[in-house]
């Protein structure tokens, strides 16, 4: 049993917002993927997906993008991106997959999921450049989201915690420090993290920066192949 990550599927089964048309690494992206997580994942594993998995508007449009994932080997964690238009309620969601037969996929958001002894903890994350406004506001409730998420690990008694969020925290010059600061008062030892493609991957942060190891996971970054955590 082993846990995978990857973000940024982009997957547009039920929607007409194919990703191939930017060239480059994302010419024929969905066999490279397939292929990919064919060849690493097994029924047995766990996969976090980090955001923006589908293209749908809707949760009816992203149904044949769930279907898909539901197809792939391993149990499968979604969390929310800036581009997955289709989210709803927790209880929405699941209720919709349930009808739809789709049993391997789930979500975490305001919540956590157990990996053996190990808390999968998370939110969407924001970007957080301005000290008010609409985005500030956005971001500090996603900082109450990941509280949340990390404070329900706490209290289930898990002490490892790994943290996956789609926006990344930091950036070559300075850090979102309501989510940094979060992390290490919780003992977060690695965070993953999304959203950046093509020249924004300059921007990525790898490695260890204030204690806590940082992965960017944006499909087009790890060649559309799921990375092994553990």
């Amino acid at each position: 049993m082993s846990l995978f990550v990857i973000g940024d599927l982009h997957l547009s089964y039920g929607a007409d917002k194919p990703m191939d048309i930017f060239g480059g690494a994302w010419e024929g992206f969905a066999e490279k993927l397939d292929a990919a997580w064919r060849a690493a994942v097994a029924p047995e594993d766990t996969v976090v997906l980090c955001g923006d998995s589908s293209w749908g508007i809707s949760l009816a449009e992203a149904l044949p993008d769930f279907r898909y994932i539901d197809s792939l080997p391993g149990r499968k964690l979604l969390l929310k991106g800036n581009h997955d238009y289709y989210w709803d309620t927790v209880s929405k969601m699941r209720r919709f997959l349930a009808e739809n037969g789709l049993h391997s996929l789930d979500f975490i958001h305001n919540s956590f999921a157990a990996y053996g002894d190990t808390a999968l903890c998370g939110t969407k994350g924001w970007f957080a450049d301005e000290e008010e406004g609409h985005d500030r506001k956005i971001y500090l409730r996603e900082v109450g989201r990941l509280r949340e998420s990390l404070l329900q690990a706490e209290k289930a008694g898990f002490s490892r915690k790994l943290v996956f969020l789609h926006y990344p925290p930091v950036s070559p010059l300075s850090e979102y420090p309501e989510i940094t600061g979060l992390m290490r008062e919780y003992g977060v030892s690695d965070c993953f993290y999304g959203h950046l493609h093509g020249p924004g991957l300059r921007n990525a942060v790898t490695g260890l920066t204030g204690g806590i190891e940082y992965h960017c996971v944006s499909a087009d970054y790890v060649k559309f192949t799921p990375q092994k955590i553990m």
